[in-house]
C-alpha cells in the first residue's frame, strides 16, 4: 500500500485473478468490492473513449478523427502565436519601448491569462470542447488584430486584454484527455506537443521573414487571419461534447455548477498531490519563465540578432521540444516511473542553467538550450499527465486550467523580474538563478520521492 501513495499520480489497482476483486483510488482512499460481471457491464457502458469517434487509417495506423483535428488546430494555434510573438519585440522597439516596459507588457499578458485559465477550464468542463476551443481562437483573433493596429504603446497594452481566454493549448489538452484512455494520457499529451512544436518551428520563421520584408503589423494580421480560420475548423469538425456519457450524467446531476465556482477550484487545489505537483512546477518554472520572457530582448541587445535570425533560433528550440515531447517522453514513460523522470528532468535543468550562466556567444547558447529543452519537456508532460489523474474525469478541464494558471502566474512575475535582472546584473544572472532554484527542487524531490 505505501508504494501506491508515493507515486505522483492516482491510479487504480486491480486484482483480476478472482471472480471478485477490490479496487481503490489512492486519492480518495476508498475501497469497493466488484464482481467481474459488474466490471464488464460498466466497461461496456463507458466504452473505450477512442471508439466513440470516427477513425481514419493513415500509414497503417488507426487515428481518431477528433484527435487528428485537434493536432491540426494546435499546429495552427502555435504557428499564429509565434508569428505574433516573434514580431512583438521588434514592434515594441520601433515604438521606443525599453526592456523594463517590455517586461511590464509581458507581465500584463500573463496576469490576464492567469485570470482566465481556471475559468476557461471550468467553461470547457461545463460547455464542451467545441465551445472552449471557439472561445480560445476568437480571443486570439481579437488580440492579434489589435496588435496589427498598434501604432502606440497604449494599444499594445490593450491588445493583451482579449487574451484572457487565449488558451487553445489548454483546450486541446482537455479534448485529448477526454478522448484517449487514461493509460495512454501521458503519451497523447506528448504527441500533442509535436504539433505545437511544428507550429513553434514554422511560426517564428514566418514571423521573422514577414517582419523583415513587410512589417510587424502585417505579421500580426497574418496571425489574426489564421486564428479566424481555426474558429471555422472548430465549428465544422469538433463535437459539442467530448466527455463520456457517464461523466456528462454526473455533470447533469450537479447542473447548478458555475463557471465562476471559486470553491470548486480551491477544492481541487487543496488536493495534496496536486498542490505538490504545482509547487514543483512553480519552483522549476520561474527561471525558465524569466529566460523566455527576456529571450527576444537578449537576442536583440546582447547577441545583436536581427528578426530573421532570432526566428531561426526559436525554430531550433521548437524542433528540440517537438522531438523530446513527442518521442522521448513516450519512450521514457514506458521504461521508467513518473517519479524517476521528474527527478531526472530537474537534475538536467540544474546542469543546463549552470552552463547557461557562462554563455557568451550564439554557439554556446545553442548548446545550453539543448539540455534545457529536454529537462523542461520531460517535466511538463509528466506533471500535466499526473495532474489529470488527481481528479475525476468530470474535472480534468478545471485541473488543466489550474496547471495553465501556474504557467501564467510564472509569466506574470518573470518579465518584470527578468527586465530588472537583465538591466542590473546581465544575462548570466538568469543561469545562476535557475541553477539555485532547480537544485533546491531536486533535493526536495529526492527527499520526498525517495521510495
Amino acid at each position: 500500500m505505501s508504494a501506491q501513495y508515493t507515486t505522483i499520480s492516482s491510479r487504480r489497482s486491480v486484482h483480476e485473478d478472482q471472480d471478485e476483486f477490490y479496487s481503490y483510488r489512492s486519492d480518495s482512499v476508498t475501497y469497493e468490492k466488484h464482481s467481474m460481471s459488474e466490471v464488464k457491464m460498466k466497461s461496456q457502458s463507458d466504452a473505450p473513449k477512442m471508439s466513440q469517434y470516427r477513425t481514419l487509417s493513415l500509414f497503417g495506423r488507426t487515428i481518431n478523427f477528433v484527435v487528428l483535428v485537434t493536432h491540426i488546430l494546435i499546429f495552427l494555434y502555435a504557428t499564429c502565436f509565434w508569428i505574433q510573438t516573434g514580431a512583438l519585440p521588434y514592434l515594441t522597439k520601433k515604438l521606443g519601448v525599453d526592456p523594463v516596459v517590455y517586461g511590464y507588457l509581458q507581465t500584463t499578458f500573463a496576469i490576464v491569462q492567469l485570470a482566465g485559465g481556471p475559468l476557461f477550464g471550468r467553461f470547457g468542463d461545463l460547455f464542451g470542447g467545441r465551445a472552449a476551443m471557439s472561445l480560445a481562437f476568437v480571443s486570439a483573433a481579437l488580440s492579434y488584430g489589435l496588435v496589427s493596429m498598434a501604432y502606440s504603446v497604449p494599444v499594445l497594452f490593450l491588445s493583451r486584454l482579449p487574451s484572457v481566454f487565449l488558451h487553445a493549448m489548454q483546450g486541446g489538452l482537455m479534448i485529448v484527455t477526454d478522448v484517449v484512455d487514461s493509460k495512454d494520457r501521458a503519451s497523447a499529451i506528448g504527441k500533442l506537443s509535436i504539433s505545437y512544436g511544428l507550429g513553434m518551428v514554422i511560426g517564428p520563421l514566418i514571423g521573422g521573414l514577414t517582419t523583415k520584408h513587410v512589417n510587424e503589423q502585417f505579421s500580426a494580421s497574418l496571425a489574426c487571419g489564421g486564428s479566424l480560420l481555426c474558429v471555422l475548423i472548430v465549428f465544422l469538425f469538433i463535437p459539442k461534447q467530448t466527455k463520456r456519457e457517464s461523466v456528462l450524467q454526473k455533470q447533469d446531476e450537479r447542473s447548478g455548477a458555475s463557471v465562476f465556482s471559486v470553491s470548486k477550484l480551491l477544492t481541487l487545489l487543496s488536493n495534496p498531490k496536486a498542490f505538490f505537483l504545482l509547487s514543483v512546477k512553480m519552483g522549476t518554472g520561474i527561471p525558465i519563465g524569466i529566460f523566455q520572457s527576456m529571450f527576444a530582448v537578449v537576442a536583440m541587445e546582447t547577441f545583436k540578432l536581427p528578426a530573421d535570425q532570432n526566428g531561426y533560433i526559436m525554430a531550433y528550440i521548437g524542433i528540440l521540444g517537438m522531438i523530446v515531447q513527442g518521442f522521448g517522453t513516450s519512450l521514457m514513460v514506458s521504461r521508467f516511473g513518473e517519479n524517476s523522470i521528474l527527478k531526472l528532468s530537474t537534475c538536467i535543468l540544474a546542469a543546463a542553467y549552470l552552463f547557461l550562466a557562462f554563455v557568451t556567444n550564439i554557439p554556446m547558447l545553442l548548446v545550453a538550450v539543448f539540455p534545457l529543452v529536454i529537462g523542461l519537456s520531460l517535466k511538463n508532460v509528466v506533471i500535466t499527465s499526473a495532474l489529470t489523474h488527481t481528479v475525476s474525469d468530470a474535472d480534468t478541464g478545471a485541473m488543466l486550467g489550474l496547471n495553465m494558471a501556474t504557467n501564467s502566474l510564472i509569466r506574470s512575475v518573470s518579465p518584470t523580474v527578468g527586465g530588472l535582472m537583465l538591466k542590473n546584473y546581465g544575462f548570466p544572472s538568469f543561469g545562476t538563478l535557475g541553477f539555485v532554484m532547480s537544485s533546491t527542487v531536486a533535493v526536495i524531490l529526492f527527499f520526498k520521492l525517495k521510495n
